[in-house]
């Protein structure tokens, strides 16, 4: 059952959602920060949408999904964004310093706003500029309410697209 719009800026995106042309891909990239459950649920839903996806983590090895061990190797550039999926990790400093070494899109650490943000003092300890920990995002993603590792990356993935397109994200407002 199709529809018909006027020709306008939105036809491509109605083209898009109904499949008619493919996602655009390469200028989206993610680096998932540390193999954990929300890192494996977020790559797999971002390749989805778009993004070129890697899981960086300094001992894990994942079959099936790409990992590299450094920042460095992650090529991380202006068009990629960096989403830490475990804030408890003792390497988080020396990982997040690295991280911000690069020209990433955007950074963000997960975790309860309710709890200490513990990448603050991590970096603080590494001697980083404030407008470095500025760039970092704590929290992310549109809150749904998520809990479980999938829910949470639909948020995060959602925050990232809102981000993207300059919107705030949410529901729309239908206009009379």
């Amino acid at each position: 059952m199709g529809h018909s719009h006027s020709h306008s800026s939105t036809d491509v995106a109605c083209a898009m959602a109904h499949g008619d042309v493919p996602v655009p891909t390469g200028e989206r990239r993610l680096v998932a920060v540390f193999a954990s459950p929300v890192a494996l649920q977020l790559v797999h839903l971002a390749a989805h949408v778009g993004y070129e996806c890697v899981v960086l983590d300094p001992e894990a090895d994942l079959d099936g999904v790409p990992t590299v061990r450094s920042a460095a190797s992650a090529g991380i550039d202006a068009a990629t964004d960096v989403v830490v999926t475990d804030h408890d990790r003792p390497e988080l400093g020396d990982v997040l310093a690295d991280v911000l070494a690069q020209p990433a899109r955007w950074v963000g650490v997960m975790g309860s706003p309710r709890h200490t943000a513990p990448h603050v003092a991590a970096l603080q300890a590494r001697g980083l500029p404030a407008a470095d920990i500025a760039r970092v995002h704590r929290p992310i993603g549109l809150d749904i309410g998520s809990r479980s590792p999938a829910e949470i990356a639909i948020a995060t993935v959602a925050g990232l697209l809102a981000d993207r397109a300059g919107r705030p994200g949410g529901t729309y407002e239908v206009q009379p």
